[in-house]
């Protein structure tokens, strides 16, 4: 991609990311979005401020152009990744101050420990361009998935059937599930020695 040139008349250096909001699950779980369709001047970087509620996901997704620093602010989350060389499965639970390092290309989904949480995902590329698990799960054919894992289509089809594409935050907001019943967060925790660390949590501007 060409260079932006920061010295032209129609270079913008200010943004007000709270304006451009890139999905919206409900008030307290959203992602606002940064790219350089907003900002000229960014060049390779570009970046997600969102915020979650206790419980919310997410969901499993990879990013094909870029790595992923996730920048905890406030509350706390657990990233969870699967290295592509060794096909094992790290979580890493962070609170305000703390990082995790996504690699580009891997797969991964984010798990909100507490209520009012909010963190940067914050990418090496111009735009944070993204593959949703619930994209793949949608436009994969179920004949395709029983033919090559041995399992039977009706079923898949009935359990794949009330995913909507583009989840983005799970669970959904129509699902009457009580997720809490079926996911023991703490069993995402890789760290024996984390505890959680109660302080005052920000809220959404």
């Amino acid at each position: 991609m060409k260079k932006f040139d920061v010295s032209s008349p129609n270079a913008e250096y200010t943004f007000d990311v709270n304006q451009n909001t890139l999905f919206k699950r409900d008030n307290k779980n959203f992602i606002n979005e940064l790219s350089i369709d907003q900002l000229n001047t960014l060049d390779n970087t570009s970046v997600l401020d969102i915020y979650l509620s206790k419980g919310k996901i997410v969901e499993p997704h990879y990013h094909q152009h870029a790595s992923e620093l996730v920048y905890c602010i406030c509350g706390g989350v657990t990233v969870s990744l699967v290295n592509p060389n060794t096909k094992e499965l790290h979580s890493f639970s962070i609170t305000s101050g703390q990082v995790v390092n996504v690699p580009q290309g891997w797969w991964h989904y984010i798990v909100s420990n507490a209520d009012d949480t909010r963190f940067l995902g914050i990418f090496n590329a111009p735009k944070p361009e993204v593959i949703l698990g619930s994209d793949l799960l949608n436009v994969t054919p179920a004949n395709i998935v029983a033919d090559t894992y041995c399992v039977d289509e009706v079923k898949w089809k009935e359990v794949t059937k009330p995913i909507p594409p583009s989840v983005f935050i799970g669970p959904p907001i129509d699902c009457h599930r009580d997720q809490h019943e079926h996911f023991d967060i703490n069993s995402t925790f890789t760290d024996p020695t984390y505890q959680w660390n109660p302080y005052t949590f920000c809220k959404p501007l």
